[in-house]
């Protein structure tokens, strides 16, 4: 099948080609079509499968239908709710891009900047929003927002939403929304408290699993490789400079995780930036740019963005920390081989972290292909003990802390200590 078989308005048709698309996915081929129609959606896909343009393409056609003239008061017609800034901001571009040739208006909002331009454009009126829960409902909270016109309502990554404690959110926002209205589900998992969101909000609607839950894109290519984790810097260092990929994508379990990787990288001369939630929302935009630009060749990433972020062509994501929740590295992975792209993931397990990769090879029915011919082989067969350093420092603390009235306290302390050991 290709787009020019979907019953789609001139304008997007012209918007789909100038995007270089040809063939739908299967997400897209299958979920279209029943939108246009007016079906409510039920679809479960793995990330990278082109979900955003599965919703975002029909709608602008839906909308572009009755949208009247351009001088009357546009209100909201379309909401489409998602968990992350990254993501909201992916989407809207996503939009702006389908969107070129028709005069609908789209705004993406998000807490954590200044809310002034936000408003401003609220106040002119817009025909589709992209907002993140908690914010959604500050601003309506404040009087800014109106979905009483609401024709149609995406949730997107509704999984991450139930991960991200955001369903009381969502269940507020639907609470709000006309109940006549078009209902598009998305998930990439569908585990029951999700299945039960959505049987609650959908009306008789079309199922779409183009993937099995939770699986991973055929068109990527893992690899493990078994390293004591005092030698991951040396490896990692090693494969960047080995490697010609203009973009790798690398994700730890910390901030404080991912800011270490980047200074790391920095000192042997490899362009690199970090992107965490302790970072603001303009240095994560900026990193973010940077990477899609190529003038960042590295991206030091936590779990944060393994759902936010989507870059043309990406040929490398690098798991310097396995995730310790089976699901994330699906996710994860999922930036690269998108869209039939092709890609590669890359996975560094030391000892402490084998009981995740055993979980992660049992969630996608697979076994890793593991690398042993390389410079930094695994040494440590066990569980490193924790440092006695560490008991020294808190009875230092407690001299430190005892005094008037703390004698007993401490010897307490000290009492207990030597019964459990």
């Amino acid at each position: 099948m290709t787009f020019n078989q979907l019953e789609l308005t001139e304008p997007l048709q012209k918007a789909v080609q100038k995007a270089g698309y040809k063939n739908p996915t299967p997400i897209q081929a299958q979920s279209i079509q029943a939108i246009l129609d007016g079906r409510d959606i039920l679809g479960c896909a793995q990330t990278g499968t082109g979900k955003t343009a599965a919703f975002s393409i029909p709608t602008i056609q839906l909308l572009s239908r009755n949208n009247g003239t351009t001088e009357r008061k546009r209100a909201i017609r379309s909401l489409i709710l998602t968990p992350t800034r990254e993501l909201a901001i992916q989407i809207g571009e996503s939009l702006e891009q389908y969107g070129s040739f028709s005069n609908l208006r789209s705004l993406v909002i998000f807490g954590g900047v200044p809310q002034h331009s936000q408003v401003q454009a609220l106040k002119q009126g817009i025909d589709i929003l992209v907002a993140t829960p908690g914010w959604l409902l500050d601003l309506m909270d404040q009087g800014y927002i109106s979905l009483s016109q609401l024709e149609i309502f995406t949730l997107d990554e509704a999984d991450r939403m139930l991960d991200m404690g955001f369903v009381h959110d969502v269940k507020k926002v639907i609470k709000k929304i006309p109940a006549k209205r078009q209902t598009l589900f998305f998930s990439a998992t569908m585990p029951d408290a999700i299945l039960d969101l959505a049987n609650s909000i959908l009306n008789n609607p079309l199922k779409v699993e183009v993937t099995p839950p939770s699986s991973t894109a055929e068109m990527i290519g893992q690899e493990v490789y078994f390293i004591d984790k005092s030698n991951k810097k040396k490896l990692l260092i090693d494969l960047l400079k080995s490697g010609d990929e203009d973009r790798i994508l690398v994700f730890t379990r910390t901030k404080h995780g991912a800011n270490k990787v980047v200074k790391d990288l920095t000192k042997t001369g490899i362009k690199a930036e970090a992107i965490h939630g302790n970072k603001t929302q303009n240095a994560r935009q900026k990193a973010l740019k940077n990477f899609k630009d190529k003038s960042t060749r590295v991206l030091v990433a936590t779990d944060i963005a393994a759902r936010g972020i989507d870059i043309d062509e990406l040929a490398l994501v690098i798991n310097y920390e396995i995730p310790n929740i089976s699901e994330t590295y699906v996710h994860r992975i999922g930036r690269t081989g998108r869209a039939g792209a092709s890609g590669k993931a890359i996975s560094f397990c030391d000892y402490e972290e084998k009981a995740y990769l055993k979980d992660i090879q049992k969630l996608i029915d697979q076994k890793i292909p593991v690398i042993e011919d390389h410079s930094y082989p695994m040494e440590v067969f066990e569980v490193p003990e924790k440092k006695p350093q560490q008991q020294r420092g808190n009875r230092n603390q407690q001299r430190k802390s005892s005094g008037a009235g703390s004698g007993q306290k401490s010897g307490r302390n000290r009492f207990e200590r030597s019964k459990n050991k």
